[in-house]
């Protein structure tokens, strides 16, 4: 069977977002060029940022559409990332809130890609 290996976002500033994900994820990028940054993570997945207007086909959906899930272990992890990642300059969308399944928040990155944190209940 084949496993997924890479979360791909299309952004419209490939260097500006890596700043910002460098901050957010504490590592650098292990591949970076004007049009593209690639970080590896420790659970093998990689997260890429491909400049949007290099991207064949060409997109038609912009950020938000989605989201990329983090989970962690307790609750309160989540307000402890959430004010890390507040700190660090990250927009915030929904601040650490109790939510059905657990506790989470959200940000979001310079083109509306949403960042969920969460805590299953």
């Amino acid at each position: 069977m084949t496993e997924p290996s890479n979360i791909l976002l299309y952004v419209t500033d490939p260097e500006a977002s890596a700043r910002l994900y460098a901050r957010l994820l504490g590592r650098e990028p292990v591949e970076a060029s004007p049009t593209f940054v690639l970080f590896a993570l420790p659970s093998g997945l990689a997260l890429s940022l491909w400049v949007r207007n290099d991207v064949v086909p060409a997109p038609t959906q912009a950020g938000g559409g989605g989201e990329i899930g983090f989970r962690v272990d307790t609750a309160a992890r989540v307000d402890a990332i959430h004010a890390d990642w507040q700190a660090k300059g990250a927009e915030i969308l929904l601040k650490p809130t109790d939510l059905e399944f657990g506790r989470s928040f959200v940000a979001v990155d310079p083109d509306g890609h949403r960042l969920r944190v969460y805590a299953r209940a």
